[in-house]
């Protein structure tokens, strides 16, 4: 199954760096109405939320407190360009941080995702540790990106054609 999970997020992540390909660097922060959730907000969103699955299968902290702050749930997007990281830093940061998980996730194996979820706050909603990466990795990541495809209309580039080519 981790093959399948680390693949998935791959995927998803791919058609996010295929959405914003062609979006100007001083559009990152645009809100227009009805898409709140900006690309620099996306991106550093999900790279929160690696670290923090991250976390869970036993990977330290590596980015700042000033990051999970920004972008940490709980947060809110703002139209402030400058309180964002650069569009190329912000898709690399994204990439380290997919690429650390996937290799602390092949590192600990398959048996590992049968363990109870180590924070246990979440414990009910996510049983084991599989749950949560599952739900981290695939679902949240790609609702994040499907916003993204909103916010592209909502501020006038034309939609994506297929999201797997």
């Amino acid at each position: 199954m981790i093959d399948e999970v680390v693949r998935s997020h791959s995927l998803v992540l791919g058609f996010l760096h295929r959405l914003l390909a062609d979006v100007p660097e001083d559009w990152f922060a645009r809100q227009p109405p009805g898409a709140v959730n900006h690309p620099a907000w996306v991106i550093g969103h999900l790279t929160s939320s690696c670290q923090a699955i991250g976390g869970e299968i036993g990977l330290p902290p590596w980015l700042d407190d000033d990051w999970q702050t920004r972008f940490g749930t709980g947060s809110t997007p703002t139209d402030r360009r400058h309180e964002y990281p650069t569009k190329a830093e912000l898709l690399a940061t994204l990439d380290d941080a997919r690429q650390r998980v996937a290799a602390r996730l092949r590192r600990l194996g398959e048996s590992a995702l049968g363990q109870p979820l180590p924070d246990e706050r979440y414990r009910e909603i996510f049983p084991t540790l599989g749950h949560a990466v599952l739900h981290i990795l695939a679902a949240h990541s790609a609702v994040h990106v499907g916003q993204l495809t909103v916010w592209r209309r909502a501020v006038g580039l034309p939609p994506m054609a297929d999201p797997f080519i």
